[in-house]
């Protein structure tokens, strides 16, 4: 709850402070104000942090903070590449789309339905943390059939959600986009590509939870290879072969985008039936002892 208040009162400063800047500097003054935006938040929860709300777990600076950091940094960074990977097909679809025929009025079209996309990803965002602690948790407490399940729980909570967004989506296709733009060819656009927004809406309803619940079993590593190949050595160039080879323009892209998307939710589906939820209990037990071990031994020595 702090975290999300903390979130709220930076989004009361944000919206006017990012009207200002935007009058007044245009899309330099937008920047800006956002980066203001994100390191107010850090800065606010550093000072929740070090205030004594947090007693139990913050006992100030320590050099114990440094133990086994490079392995707490290879895991971070396998998790960035994991997620980075993914997010960056996005970016690389609007460039490609800036591209094309009519480039301005796709650019357009793209960012309205990909914005739009974004906005309902914060609720799976949400699974993903969710999923990713309680599999976590689980696995350390020995818990395999519970780890499982608490998969198959919040896949089926994210189905639900994400279905009412996509139907809702598809139900004001001609309507949604004048919250955006008043110009109607683009309008005309974005309700084309609403069939291909709303499967992309259902595709989030899986993807984020089973890459959720690889975070929490530490399988990011091979899910950033899972990406690499699912994106980047098929989807995309599939999308670029049907965008522009077969002339299929803008919704081509993103049909090569959603094959990636669905490649890499079968393959994370696949592990997660797969996998042996005890030895991975095990594999959590042996970290764990480890650790427990390396701290006796340095309490020995010291």
């Amino acid at each position: 709850m702090p975290l999300a208040w903390i979130s709220f009162v930076v989004l009361v400063i944000h919206v006017p402070l990012s009207w200002f800047c935007v009058m007044r500097w245009g899309l330099v003054g937008a920047a800006a104000s956002l980066n203001f935006s994100w390191v107010l938040v850090v800065v606010l929860q550093y000072a929740y942090i070090v205030s004594g709300s947090c007693k139990d777990t913050w006992s100030g600076f320590s050099w114990k903070a440094f133990t086994e950091l490079l392995d707490f940094l290879w895991l971070s960074l396998a998790s960035a590449v994991m997620l980075c990977l993914e997010y960056w097909t996005v970016m690389v679809l609007l460039v490609f789309a800036g591209v094309l025929k009519n480039a301005e009025v796709k650019v357009d079209a793209a960012a309205i339905c990909l914005n739009v996309e974004g906005w309902i990803f914060m609720v799976p965002l949400g699974y993903i943390a969710a999923v990713s602690v309680r599999v976590s948790n689980e696995l350390g407490a020995g818990n395999a059939a519970a780890a499982k399940f608490s998969v198959w729980v919040t896949v089926s909570i994210a189905l639900v959600t994400q279905t009412a967004f996509a139907i809702l989506i598809f139900i004001t296709r001609y309507d949604f986009p004048k919250l955006f733009t008043d110009d109607k060819i683009v309008m005309k656009e974005v309700s084309a590509l609403v069939a291909y927004l709303c499967i992309s809406i259902l595709l989030c309803a899986v993807l984020p939870v089973l890459s959720g619940m690889a975070i929490g079993a530490g399988w990011q590593a091979v899910v950033a290879y899972v990406n690499s190949i699912s994106y980047y050595l098929i989807g995309l160039p599939v999308g670029v072969f049907m965008g522009f080879k077969l002339d299929w323009g803008l919704e081509g892209l993103w049909i090569g985008l959603q094959i990636g998307m669905g490649l890499q939710t079968i393959v994370l589906l696949i592990m997660f039936w797969r996998a042996d939820w005890d030895k991975e209990v095990q594999l959590s037990k042996d970290r764990v002892s480890e650790d427990v071990g390396l701290g006796e031994e340095r309490k020995y020595i010291n």
